[in-house]
C-alpha cells in the first residue's frame, strides 16, 4: 500500500499521525466547508481521505480486536465532532433570542448536539473496520457504511439528517440532478466515494506496465462518475425548460421580523401592518400591487396571537385579498375541547383564509422540533428549569399523518412546516403524491448565519428528488419558488424584507427516487458492500481450507 520512502521521509499514510485528535478535528472541520453557504464540495476530500488512512492504520495494527474497535470509535468520533461542530455552530443564535433564559446553555447547543451526531460517524468507522482490507474496494466499503449511518441518522430518535454528506454534491446544479435517481441518501454514498477516492493514489499499483487510469481503478471510477453526473445533469436541465401552471400567480412574503418581537403580543399591530403593507406593495419598480395575484403565502407562525380567534385580523386579511384570491399562512391554533377541565392542545399549522375572512382549511405539523416545540424527557429536564424554545400557551401537539391542504385553485398542496422539509421521502408515496410543496418556515432564530442557507438547500433538494415544485415563505430565511429541477424561479436573499410575485411551476413525471424511495439508495449501499463481503468470504474460505493440511502436517 505504500509508494515507498526516501531520505528518511515516509510516504506511507499508515506511518503519519492521522489518528491524532487535533488532526481529526481539523479534517472534520474542513469537511464542513462543503456545506452551504460555502458550497465547496472538494473540501470533503480531507475528511474522507483521513477516514481511509485512519482505518488503514488501525487495520494494520497487531492488537486485539477490542483495542482496535476502541481506537476506531474514538477516531471516528473526533472526525465527526469536528465536522458537526464546524457545520452547526450557528445553533448558538437560538440561545440568544432570550438570553436571560438560555444564554448559559450555549455550550450545550454548540457542542452537545455535535457530540451526539458524531456517534453515528464513530459507529460507521467501527462497522467499516469489520469489512476493511488492503484492497482498493475498501473505499466502496466506507461509502456504503457511512451512507448507511447517515441514513439511520435521519431516522433514529425522530431523526436529524441535517448536513448529510450528500448535500456537498447538491451545491453543483448538474450534480444535484442525481438526487432524482438516488435521493439525498444516495448522494451521500456517492459523495463519500468521490471524496475518499484520492486516498487510493497512495496504494501500490496493480501492474506497473498498465496505464495510470487502469492502475488506479477507484480514482478512475470517481472521475468517471463525476463526469457522468455532470453530463447527465446538464442534459436533464437543458432538455427541460420551466413550465408553469395556468392562471396561478403567487405573492410570497419574507417579512424578516426580529425573532424577539415575533412572539410578543405587544407588537401585534406593528407586525400586522408590516405584513399587509409588504404584501400589498410587492417588489420591483412597477409596484403592481395585488393585481393578478391569486395566492398569497405568509411564513410559519406568522402571528403573535391566535389568528383564528381575532376577528380584526381576519377582516384586515379579507380587505387585502382580491375576491378570488386566498391567503395561505402559518399560524398557531388551539382546539377548544368540550370539557373545560381538559388540557387545551396547540398546533403549529398552515391555514387557508379566503377574501371573506374565513378560515376554510387547516393542516397541522407532524414532525415537531425537539427542544424547539417540545421538550424530550420533559419531566426530568423540566425539573432542571429547561423549557422549549418556542413560546406557547401550552405544549405543542403533533398531527398523526400528513394531509393535503385544500387550497382553491391549486391541486394537492403538501404543507411542510419548518424543518419537515429536510426529511427525504417522508411525505410522499404512490397514493399521496402532491403537485406542490409549500414550505412555511421561520429561520429568524438563526440570524444571518449558515443555518438558513443549509435549511433552504435541503428543502430545494426535496423538489429534485420528487419532481415537485417548492414554494417557500420564510421569516428571516430564504424565500423562493423552485421548479422540480431545483432552479430558482424567483426569491429573496437572506436578510431581505418584502414580497415577490411568481408563477407556479408544474410538477413532472415522478423520477426514480420518487417511485422507489429509500429502497433505491439502500440497494446502492448493498451493491457497494458486495466486493468487501466477497473478499471476506474468500479469506475465510482459504483459512478453513488450510486447516486440514495443518493438522496433517502435525
Amino acid at each position: 500500500m505504500s509508494l515507498g520512502s526516501g531520505h528518511g521521509i515516509s510516504w506511507d499514510p499508515r506511518k503519519w499521525p492521522v489518528s491524532h485528535p487535533v488532526v481529526l478535528l481539523m479534517g472534520g472541520a474542513l469537511g464542513a466547508l462543503s456545506m452551504p453557504p460555502f458550497d465547496l464540495p472538494f473540501m470533503l476530500i480531507p475528511m474522507m481521505v483521513l477516514a481511509v488512512w485512519v482505518l488503514d492504520q488501525i487495520n494494520a495494527l497487531r492488537q486485539a480486536w477490542g483495542q482496535k474497535i476502541k481506537r476506531c470509535f474514538v477516531a471516528g468520533w473526533f472526525l465527526g465532532f469536528g465536522y458537526f461542530t464546524a457545520g452547526l455552530w450557528w445553533l448558538a443564535y437560538a440561545f440568544l433570542v432570550e438570553p436571560d433564559q438560555f444564554a448559559l446553555l450555549i455550550p450545550l447547543g454548540i457542542f452537545g448536539l455535535p457530540a451526539v451526531l458524531a456517534l453515528f460517524t464513530a459507529l460507521a468507522c467501527v462497522m467499516s473496520l469489520f469489512f476493511w482490507s488492503a484492497h482498493a474496494s475498501r473505499i466502496l466499503t466506507l461509502a456504503a457504511v457511512l451512507g448507511c449511518s447517515e441514513w439511520l441518522r435521519g431516522l433514529v430518535f425522530t431523526g436529524l439528517p441535517w448536513n448529510s454528506f450528500g448535500l456537498a454534491l447538491a451545491a453543483i446544479p448538474a450534480w444535484a440532478q442525481t438526487a432524482s435517481l438516488v435521493g439525498q441518501p444516495g448522494l451521500t454514498v456517492l459523495a463519500v466515494f468521490c471524496a475518499a477516492a484520492p486516498a487510493s493514489l497512495f496504494d501500490a499499483p496493480f501492474k506497473k506496465q498498465q496505464a495510470w487510469l487502469l492502475r488506479k481503478p477507484v480514482m478512475t471510477g470517481a472521475l468517471l462518475l463525476l463526469c457522468a453526473m455532470t453530463a447527465g445533469g446538464l442534459a436533464r436541465l437543458s432538455l427541460s425548460p420551466p413550465a408553469f401552471v395556468d392562471h396561478v400567480r403567487l405573492r410570497v412574503l419574507q417579512p424578516n421580523i426580529a425573532q424577539d418581537a415575533k412572539f410578543t403580543p405587544a407588537y401585534r399591530d406593528e407586525i400586522m401592518r408590516a405584513y399587509l403593507s409588504m404584501t400589498a406593495q410587492g417588489l420591483g419598480p412597477e409596484k403592481i400591487g395585488m393585481r393578478g395575484v391569486t395566492h398569497v403565502i405568509w411564513p410559519e407562525s406568522a402571528f403573535p396571537f391566535l389568528v383564528a380567534r381575532d376577528a380584526l385580523a381576519l377582516q384586515q386579511i379579507a380587505a387585502l385579498l382580491a375576491p378570488d384570491a386566498v391567503l395561505i399562512t402559518g399560524a398557531v391554533r388551539d382546539d377548544r375541547l368540550a370539557s373545560p377541565l381538559a388540557v387545551r392542545r396547540y398546533y403549529n399549522s398552515a391555514m387557508v383564509v379566503t377574501a371573506k375572512g374565513e378560515i376554510t382549511a387547516t393542516t397541522d405539523k407532524v414532525h415537531l422540533v425537539p427542544f424547539g416545540e417540545y421538550l424530550p424527557f420533559a419531566d426530568l429536564l423540566g425539573r432542571l428549569g429547561l423549557r422549549q424554545f418556542v413560546p406557547s400557551p401550552g405544549i405543542f401537539t403533533a398531527a398523526e399523518t400528513y394531509q393535503f391542504l385544500p387550497v382553491p385553485g391549486l391541486d394537492k398542496v403538501q404543507a411542510l412546516i419548518c424543518y419537515e422539509s429536510i426529511f427525504p421521502a417522508a411525505v410522499t408515496r404512490a397514493d399521496h403524491r402532491p403537485s406542490v410543496f409549500l414550505n412555511l418556515t421561520n429561520d429568524a432564530w438563526f440570524g444571518v448565519s449558515p443555518g438558513p442557507h443549509q435549511h433552504f438547500a435541503q428543502a430545494r433538494l426535496r423538489a429534485i428528488e420528487e419532481g415537485v415544485p417548492l414554494v417557500r415563505s420564510a421569516n428571516g430565511g430564504l424565500s423562493a419558488v423552485v421548479d422540480p429541477y431545483g432552479r430558482i424561479i424567483a426569491g429573496l436573499r437572506l436578510g431581505e424584507s418584502g414580497a415577490f410575485t411568481s408563477p407556479l411551476p408544474k410538477a413532472i413525471t415522478p423520477p426514480l427516487f420518487a417511485l422507489g424511495g429509500h429502497a433505491v439508495p439502500l440497494f446502492l449501499m448493498a451493491l457497494l458492500m458486495w466486493p468487501a463481503c466477497r473478499e471476506k468470504w474468500r479469506t475465510r474460505h482459504k483459512a478453513h481450507a488450510r486447516k486440514p493440511d495443518m493438522k496433517k502436517a502435525d
